[in-house]
């Protein structure tokens, strides 16, 4: 089922539970995705989100003993493991797409084998800059996500990259984007963020799910001007609860958000990362119990591959 029918047609009164894993890295088992996926299982979520991660540089040692530096995907399997977990759980599964290390045909094919999956659902990504500051489209590629969404819904529309071949599929992918409470690290201001985050949805997109906050309020801000300026499909929160001492030094320069001087406070206090982790799951809790009030489409889960405090949190929310 299509995210978008999942929320239209929710009348729990609850907002649905959603998560979000990374792929192993390379030469590592799928059993270990399983391990974080079946913990979560009772609470029944909606779907289940897999990340995409496109190669890195990285220094590779020669024969002679010399490095030379190559492109390497440390996690690779998002369109496998998108229908392994959907065959298994019979969940649907969220695959993501980005445009970082990808030219169109690639996409293309990428679209055509989740399509012969069943994998239904799309989370259309720019993908971060990997070799410079600024983001640098591949050879043929796309700049930004409002590009990966038209051609999506180009599929949709049985519109191909190829012109001689006719009576082509239509695809049926509902395509999820990302928005910034708190502002893209790389945009020029929120007013211009925003223009760009319309255009996605404009070009297609069917919802939004946010960028993780630690402030509830930066999220009802963001939703109140998105519908001052016209956008009006479902935006769902995702969040991320904090889960090691050095969140609070990591967090904030890597994605460019806030925390609260609270919640900064609390941890600061503790004296060991199993100390860290409560916090942040308490913390969490009262954010998610905040949002769940005020009748959002959902609750998206960032994992990091961690499912243990998340199953607590969804013990009280869910």
């Amino acid at each position: 089922m299509k995210v978008i029918d999942l929320i239209n047609n929710n009348t729990t009164g609850k907002p649905l539970f959603t998560f979000e894993l990374l792929p192993p890295v390379k030469g590592h088992s799928i059993e270990k995705l399983y391990k974080s996926i079946d913990p979560l299982i009772e609470f029944d979520p909606a779907y289940i989100n897999i990340t995409y991660h496109q190669s890195e540089m990285v220094e590779v040692e020669q024969k002679d003993g010399s490095f030379v530096n190559r492109l390497v995907r440390k996690r690779p399997g998002t369109v496998a493991l998108a229908g392994a977990i959907q065959n298994k759980y019979n969940i649907p599964v969220v695959s993501n797409i980005i445009c970082g290390g990808a030219n169109i045909e690639d996409t293309e094919d990428t679209l055509i084998d989740l399509n012969f999956l069943g994998v239904n659902n799309i989370l259309a990504l720019r993908g971060d800059s990997k070799r410079s500051k600024v983001f640098i489209p591949e050879d043929d590629g796309y700049t930004n996500a409002s590009e990966l969404v038209e051609q999506i819904v180009d599929m949709n529309n049985g519109k191909y990259l190829t012109k001689d071949i006719f009576d082509m599929l239509k695809t049926d992918f509902c395509v999820g984007v990302a928005g910034y409470p708190e502002i893209h690290k790389e945009a020029k201001d929120m007013k211009s963020d925003l223009e760009f985050l319309k255009m996605k949805v404009d070009k297609g997109a069917d919802y939004i799910v946010t960028q993780m906050f630690f402030d509830n309020k930066y999220y009802f801000d963001f939703v109140k001007a998105c519908r001052d300026i016209g956008i009006t499909v479902p935006i769902i929160p995702g969040i991320k609860p904090i889960s090691a001492l050095n969140d609070i030094n990591l967090l904030e320069p890597t994605f460019k958000i806030g925390l609260p001087e609270e919640l900064v406070s609390e941890v600061k206090k503790c004296k060991t990362n199993r100390e860290a982790r409560a916090v942040g799951v308490e913390w969490c809790i009262m954010q998610s119990k905040e949002l769940a009030q005020v009748g959002v489409p959902g609750i998206h889960y960032y994992t990091l591959g961690m499912s243990r405090n998340i199953k607590k949190i969804a013990r009280e929310v869910f």
